[in-house]
Order: structure tokens, then C-alpha cells, then sequence
């Protein structure tokens, strides 16, 4: 009998094919996902619809960042071409004991004069995820059926997800020009977006 035959044959271990398998799923499923999230950052619905919601970003001490004043002066021009009656400014604290996003995206639209009586703000959500269901409490609430959403272009496919979660009928407004700039940069942005849409998938909120 030679060496050859008396060599015991080896079997992976079933757990590292099933890690193998999982892994391969999750790219598989990552790139679907990412797939749509660059297709999705393309449309631009501009729709009548009951509300505009423009979502946070960082605000500095009392003043909206670059990001939250671009994504706030689409939603205002959005709001004058009479495309809704309302706008709903979202985002809590960020750890910033005096200020959050929801009311500094509210005051700022109120000085470029949009009446308060037409402004809503959101000022609890600490993610996206948790916007989006205080959105759909506050537009059941107002009887909004509908809204026009405005954030950055890579970041309008999770949205368009969470407010149809909440009954919500959603048409995409991303602001123009807010992809980053670079392959390497557009490819993380993408990556973040798809992880983080399929963490809110298994509930686990981002």
C-alpha cells in the first residue's frame, strides 16, 4: 500500500464553509445594494406631494454646517416652486447640549421666509432610522400622506426605504452635486450606505 493511499482524505470544517458562504452573501447582497444606491442618487422626482423633508446634518452652534444649509436651500426652492405646502426639518442634538438639527434646519428656513406656520421640526431622531419613524409619526399625525425627501444623493435610497417602512409615499430630491469627489471617496460613501441600510434590515438601527 503506498503513501498516497494510506493518507487520510481532508474535509473542510462545516463552520468555515458556512462563514465562507455568509461572507459571499454579504458581498453579494452589498453589491445589489450599492448597485441600487448609485441608481437611485440619479432620479430627481420633482413631485407634487403634502410635505418637503429635509434631512439633518451637522449644525454648529446654532448655524447649519455647509451640507445642512445646501441640503435646506433645495428644500426652500423645492418649497418655492410650490411643489409642497410644508417642510419638516429633522435631526437631534449630535451632543450638542443647546442646539439640534431639526430646529437650527427650522430657523434657518423661517429667515429666509418661509412662514413657521408651514415649518415642522424634528428634533429627536439621533440617526436616520430614527428620523424617519418620527417623520411618519408626525406626517400621520398632520394627515401627510406624501413627501418630496432631500438629502445627499447617495443617501436618498436608505430614506426613500425607512419612509415607506412608515406608510410614507416617498419621492427623491437629492440636492445637486453632494456625491464625494474621488472613486475612493464615492466608493466608501456607497459601502456606508449599503452596510448601513442592511444593519436597519436586521434591526439594528443606523
Amino acid at each position: 500500500m503506498t503513501k498516497a493511499a494510506t493518507r487520510p482524505h481532508r474535509k473542510g470544517h462545516p463552520m468555515l464553509w458556512l462563514l465562507a458562504l455568509a461572507v459571499l452573501g454579504f458581498a453579494a447582497c452589498l453589491s445589489f445594494i450599492a448597485k441600487e444606491i448609485v441608481e437611485e442618487s440619479f432620479r430627481e422626482e420633482l413631485h407634487p406631494a403634502d410635505a418637503i423633508v429635509v434631512f439633518g446634518a451637522a449644525e454648529y452652534a446654532g448655524h447649519p454646517s455647509p451640507v445642512l444649509r445646501a441640503r435646506l436651500d433645495h428644500g426652500f426652492d423645492l418649497y418655492k416652486q410650490g411643489l409642497a405646502p410644508v417642510i419638516i426639518t429633522t435631526g437631534g442634538s449630535g451632543g450638542d447640549p443647546s442646539f439640534n438639527e431639526g430646529q437650527v434646519g427650522h430657523d434657518y428656513l423661517m429667515h429666509r421666509g418661509v412662514a413657521e406656520t408651514a415649518l415642522i421640526a424634528e428634533t429627536q431622531g439621533t440617526n436616520t432610522a430614527e428620523s424617519a419613524e418620527r417623520v411618519g409619526v408626525i406626517m400621520r399625525t398632520n394627515r401627510l400622506h406624501s413627501c418630496l425627501a432631500v438629502s445627499d444623493e447617495y443617501h436618498v435610497f436608505r430614506i426613500r426605504k425607512l419612509l415607506e417602512n412608515e406608510g410614507v409615499q416617498v419621492f427623491v430630491a437629492p440636492r445637486p452635486d453632494s456625491r464625494p469627489h474621488g472613486t475612493g471617496a464615492r466608493t466608501l460613501a456607497v459601502l456606508r450606505e449599503a452596510s448601513s441600510y442592511l444593519l436597519w434590515k436586521v434591526h439594528i438601527t443606523s
